[in-house]
């Protein structure tokens, strides 16, 4: 007796086979997606992978096809190989946030670097009130131990609370002198608002840089190249002759803090667009950590400074550029040729007192100046 199908098995086989052929199609997709459009690569990969689960799924209970089967377990395979190197690449944790505690004086196996001879200034009580920027700590943590008594060298003579804070805490009277690059208009609007008068004593210069990832072929950027970039004219990596990186990921530093205060003077006039809130860190490691991370941000361009980024915060993921054809070395610091080198500043009130008035002295003079030069920075004093 000849077997007969029962009506619309055909309709139903046809749909099941129809079923698997767009899990396996969708999947491929996704998977050319992740070689050839990285910046997507999370979502894609996430796709590929359910894709490839169901048309797994299609091939053994719908379709049974043993074709459609070792198509869908490839394809399953490929992904879940995806998936581990993303895990694995995750795995690798960079330091955000360089532990600038590690240059305080009273603590063992400090990094803070001492004169060779005894500082010419001494003091020993009403100790001017030091805080700043975090890429500027070591330096001034330096300050400390060479002009303070060791065991009195606290947090409340000596602390980081980084840029932002540092300008407000010197304008309330919550400290006597704060090392910082220049402020941004709101902070310089807030000590007008309190009829404060700041006073800007630069004592070293120090590289504002550039970097990418270290797997990016580009070497050199333009100062034209960076106001394209973060004012959204230049959006792709191969309008700047690099292939196969997509869009352009800029990383933005938030309101206030030095290095963003730095780009904004750089910027100038030119508009800068409103970055993406997850792409704007909370600090500048953060932003190194972003960028550096080869899977996720390869993509990915931001700004920091010379010392930070290369001392504190040292990071093979990532490669600082050249500006107009200069690398930002300390010797293109100190000739002058590195374009986006400028000053930093110890910065006091006009009302300052006698011993805030002797420090700054004496950190202009050639002692002062020894341990600018002693730490990394570049040193701003005539010697």
């Amino acid at each position: 007796m000849k077997n007969h199908k029962s009506p619309g098995t055909g309709s139903i086989n046809a749909g099941r086979i129809l079923l698997g052929l767009i899990f396996i199609v969708g999947g491929f997709y996704a998977l050319i997606s992740i070689l050839f459009y990285p910046e997507t690569k999370n979502i894609v990969l996430t796709i590929s992978l359910f894709l490839g689960a169901f048309s797994l799924v299609a091939a053994i209970f719908l379709c049974r096809r043993w074709w459609l089967f070792v198509i869908a377990a490839a394809l399953l395979i490929t992904g879940c190989c995806f998936a581990g190197i993303e895990w694995y690449d995750s795995s690798i944790k960079i330091d955000d946030t360089p532990n600038w505690r590690e240059w305080r004086p009273n603590i063992e196996n400090s990094r803070v670097v001492h004169l060779e001879d005894e500082a010419s200034l001494k003091l020993t009580e009403d100790l001017p009130r030091m805080d700043g920027a975090t890429a500027l700590y070591p330096v001034y943590a330096a300050f400390a131990a060479a002009v303070y008594p060791e065991d009195a060298i606290t947090y409340q003579v000596l602390d980081c609370s980084t840029t932002a804070w540092a300008y407000e805490k010197i304008v309330d009277g919550d400290c006597d002198i704060v090392f910082c690059a220049a402020p941004s208009q709101a902070q310089v609007d807030y000590a007008r608002e309190k009829g404060v008068e700041l006073v800007f004593t630069p004592i070293g210069k120090e590289a504002f840089v550039f970097y990418v990832n270290a797997k990016n072929p580009l070497e050199n950027v333009s100062i034209a190249d960076i106001r394209g970039i973060w004012s959204g004219k230049i959006t792709r990596w191969d309008e700047l002759g690099v292939g196969k990186l997509g869009a352009i990921r800029p990383f933005q530093r938030e309101e206030g803090s030095g290095s963003q205060s730095t780009f904004v003077k750089l910027m100038g006039d030119t508009p800068i667009m409103e970055p993406e809130q997850e792409d704007v860190i909370g600090d500048m490691g953060g932003v190194i950590r972003k960028t550096a991370d080869y899977r996720n941000y390869k993509n990915a361009i931001g700004y920091s400074f010379r010392f930070y980024a290369t001392v504190m915060n040292p990071n093979v993921g990532i490669r600082l550029l050249s500006v107009n054809g200069v690398s930002p070395t300390r010797e293109n610091i100190e000739n002058g040729s590195y374009p986006l080198a400028d000053c930093f500043y110890a910065v006091t009130r006009l009302d300052a007192d006698d011993n805030t008035r002797a420090l700054l002295e004496w950190i202009c003079g050639p002692q002062g100046q020894a341990l600018v030069e002693m730490t990394g920075y570049t040193g701003y004093a005539e010697k």
